[in-house]
Parts: C-alpha cells; structure tokens; sequence
C-alpha cells in the first residue's frame, strides 16, 4: 500500500481505446487516480461527469486524469462515449491497482457483506510521488477540492 509522501511503483492497465497506460506515461504531469465502484451507476456517472466537466482547469494545472474500476474495458469504452469524457477509463478486473492502492473495503450492499471498491483519489506529483489521498469521498464538492489541492500545488 502507497501513502503520501512515497513513489507510486510504475503500473500498468488496460484501457479504453484498447490501449495501455502505464504510470511512467505521465511523468512530468501531475495525475488524478480516481477509484470508483460501476460504470453506469448513479454516484459514479455525476463523479465522471464533474471531472469531465472542469477538464479545461485540470488541463491549465498540467494535471491528467484516469479513472479507475473493476469493469471491463468493453463497458469502460460504451460509458466513457455515452458519457463523452476525455479522459481513460483503466479496467482493473484483477484489482491489482485496487490493492496497490488498497482500496477494496467490504461494503453493506442491501443488507449483505460485499467487496468493492470504496470511492477514492489519489493525486500523484509530476516525480511519480503519491501527494493527496482522498478516501471514502462523496461526489458532492469532490472534483473542486481536488482542484483546490493542485492550486496549492502548482502556486509555489
């Protein structure tokens, strides 16, 4: 598991565009990691969206973004157009990023015990070294505080 403070190991995932990402990719720009539970879901649609939305401002801080979950990149590449989002959506059917990053928590889903995904970013630094963690995020203010955090970041 990664903490704040420490490189983040260099990955590599399958992704929309039936391509590979890996996390050297994006060295030189700061990298939003977004972990969420299901495509096509309520919550994780509006999360997308949000970052879709403020993409320009994301772009104008050197700033990438990737979402992440467990689905396969089949469903990522029908979301990601239905939602129009320019960003990648990484599949992670095997949830080793989601254990590199040690976000499966099991979870009451009507009533029963379940392992998912519990909603999370991370925020890695242009040198590969993890800087912000967000955990058990609610989609609400989430995208303008990720955007608050990389202002800090980027007024020195």
């Amino acid at each position: 598991m990664i903490t704040p403070g420490n490189p983040v190991p260099d990955f590599e995932a399958s992704s929309t565009g039936d391509k590979t990402i890996k996390l050297s990719d994006y060295q030189g720009k700061y990298l939003v990691v977004y972990f969420y539970p299901k495509d096509n879901t309520p919550g994780c649609t509006q999360e997308g969206q949000s970052f879709r939305d403020n993409i320009e401002k994301f772009t104008a801080l050197n700033a990438v973004i990737v979402g992440v979950s467990r689905d396969t990149v089949r469903v990522h590449d029908g979301f990601k157009c239905k939602q129009q989002f320019p960003f990648d959506l990484l599949s992670d059917p095997d949830e080793k990023l989601c254990q590199l990053f040690d976000v499966i928590k099991m979870k009451n889903m009507y009533g029963k015990q379940v392992r998912g995904i519990e909603r999370s970013t991370f925020l890695v630094n242009p040198e590969g070294l993890l800087v912000r963690e967000w955990r058990k995020v609610k989609v609400k203010d989430h995208c303008e505080e990720v955007l608050q955090a990389l202002h800090e970041l980027t007024s020195h």
